[in-house]
């Protein structure tokens, strides 16, 4: 099972060099046999740039979740806290196997028409 995840560039660009090993989330797929991510840019950029394995989940508390994964979250303390305000639980997508497409593709591509707000199941 795929999935679409809609990520903002600066953050989908670290995903690729290497230095953000965690993509963090509020919610996660209800599907567990999910295995592949495909990593839609955001605006300004809006197209499908590479995909990625997925090693496992993370789900604690916030605090936790930050103590696992701060020297590769890719993103500050301040900003981690900022997007996860108010909320008790972080999921943390351990990512494994990059792969960066040569030419980056549509969301058409996929039989998607707008970039989903969190994330597609893709075929």
């Amino acid at each position: 099972m795929t999935v679409l995840l809609s990520i903002k560039p600066e953050f989908a660009e670290k995903i690729f060099d290497g230095t953000k090993k965690f993509e963090f989330r509020k919610s996660i797929f209800k599907n567990t046999d999910v295995q592949t991510v495909i990593v839609y840019a955001s605006s300004p950029v809006q197209q499908v740039i590479g995909e990625f394995t997925i090693d496992s989940i993370l789900n604690d508390d916030v605090d936790t979740i930050w103590e696992q994964t701060a020297r590769y979250a890719g993103i500050t303390r301040d900003f981690y806290l900022s997007y996860f305000a108010n909320k008790e639980k972080a999921y943390a997508i351990k990512i494994r196997n990059t792969k960066r497409y040569a030419k980056a593709r549509r969301l058409s591509d996929y039989n998607l028409q707008v970039a989903p707000q969190s994330f597609a199941y893709v075929q």
